[in-house]
């Protein structure tokens, strides 16, 4: 499975563009580009996987640094404030990494107008 499959190519481009420059990336912004916030729990499930790298079932801070890349190769990574505030908006339990059934789902609902 791939990113594409689940979200638009158009819209993954778009909200690459918004963020290009570094510490101009937000992740409600993002998602919303995106369209995971329109994503059924079950899609968002399947994007963390994509997302999660090493398939640990955890997003951690090294990873999350590389988070537009898993979108976009060319994509830059993120910087260390980007990377932090991130972590700190999706761990909502606060053990410094983000699980997919916990953290990204909560964080990716509160997103949902």
């Amino acid at each position: 499975m791939t990113l594409t499959s689940i979200l638009s190519a158009a819209d993954i481009a778009n909200a690459l563009k918004d963020c290009q420059a570094p510490d101009s990336f937000g992740q409600k912004k993002f998602f919303q580009i995106c369209g995971l916030c329109k994503k059924t729990p079950k899609e968002v499930t399947e994007v963390f996987h994509i997302l999660d790298n090493d398939q640990s079932g955890f997003i951690e801070e090294e990873e999350l640094k590389f988070f537009l890349q898993r979108f976009s190769p060319s994509a830059r990574v993120l910087t260390a404030a980007e990377t932090k505030a991130f972590l700190k908006a999706a761990d909502d339990d606060d053990d410094g990494k983000i699980g997919a059934e916990g953290d990204f789902q909560l964080l990716t609902d509160s997103l949902i107008d």
